[in-house]
């Protein structure tokens, strides 16, 4: 595999081969397991609520490729593909998804608040606007104890209208946070467009009044997405403080699986997989002879693999016991 990442190309490559092979792996990954999940939740095997993060996988990989395990991310409602993007265990989440006992939070936590400490994720939150304040806490952490960490919360344009959000921003400039607020403008606040909540019609230039640089980026075009987290982790880490972004990219599915989309026309509904986050970062380390053709499909197969087997292993976990539903549900500090 190893001699196939390589071919001959007259541009160098933003990332090494090694690490495109990864992030490709980890887009396809978000891809195969969102629509998995929509078909099992459709079957009725999931419960509660799923919200999928499907045509936004260039996103929270071109943001994560530029982060280390040590590194914090808070997520949203609609948090499995930041999981991935992250590292975090693909049969673990699937198993807490499912709510089982062996999943990555006990079965307790669930779609919408799954966490991986080990791997820096500090869960996916259902309170809209409920991350930012917890990514502050890890970015003066980081910042406190000198350990050249940085923090990212995620949060979606609805969320970008909330007060925590305002409050963390601010904190963030006057402390001078090794922070990054991505703003992944899906076009939707639940059913509400963006272009209604948002007065300015600006999430980045709206940030940037807070007296931090603010830019949108294309996040169908993981490329994009990566140069700019890249110099905005490499200006936190070097003690300049909290940088925005705001990727725009559509979520091709509705607010929650199940969603009717009444909101939306037929026409826009048609046209969204016209511009395909995957189709893209293909064709383009296809054009530059990045990677090799016959490894990305390797990578397709391998992904699909693991998927089937971690939706057939959850299936078959057991759930928590009487005993373990209390258990840490609350801490004593």
């Amino acid at each position: 595999m190893e001699n196939r990442l390589v071919m001959a190309s007259s541009n160098p490559t933003p990332l090494p081969a090694a690490e495109l092979a990864v992030a490709y792996r980890r887009m396809r990954m978000i891809r195969e397991f969102e629509e998995r999940i929509k078909l099992e939740f459709e079957a009725g095997n999931i419960p509660g609520f799923v919200h999928l993060y499907v045509g936004q996988e260039a996103s929270a990989v071109g943001v994560c490729m530029n982060l280390r395990d040590s590194d914090y991310i808070g997520s949203t409602h609609r948090g499995h593909g930041h999981c991935i993007a992250k590292g975090c265990d693909v049969k673990g989440m699937m198993r807490e998804i499912y709510g089982r006992a062996s999943g990555l939070c006990g079965g307790k936590g669930g779609s919408m608040h799954i966490a991986d400490f080990d791997r820096g994720m500090l869960g996916a939150n259902a309170i809209v606007g409920g991350n930012p304040p917890l990514v502050i806490g890890a970015a003066l952490t980081a910042k406190t104890l000198r350990t050249g960490g940085v923090a990212v919360s995620f949060t979606g344009d609805g969320g970008a209208n909330q007060g925590t959000t305002f409050e963390s921003l601010n904190m963030a400039v006057v402390l001078k946070l090794p922070a990054l607020f991505v703003f992944e403008n899906n076009g939707y606040g639940e059913m509400t467009h963006h272009d209604y909540a948002v007065g300015s019609k600006d999430l980045a230039g709206r940030a940037a009044a807070f007296g931090l640089p603010a830019r949108k980026v294309d996040a169908t075009d993981f490329f994009e997405v990566f140069a700019a987290t890249s110099e905005a982790v490499r200006r936190a880490r070097a003690g300049g403080g909290p940088s925005v972004i705001e990727t725009i990219a559509k979520r091709w599915y509705g607010h929650y699986t199940g969603d009717p989309q009444n909101y939306r026309s037929t026409a826009e509904r048609k046209r969204l997989k016209e511009v395909d986050p995957l189709v893209k970062f293909r064709g383009r380390v296809l054009d530059e002879r990045w990677l090799d053709v016959d490894l990305l499909n390797e990578i397709d197969g391998e992904v699909s693999s693991t998927v089937n087997e971690a939706a057939a292993e959850a299936a078959a976990a057991p759930f928590p016991s009487e005993s373990e539903l209390t258990t840490q549900v609350y801490g004593s500090y």
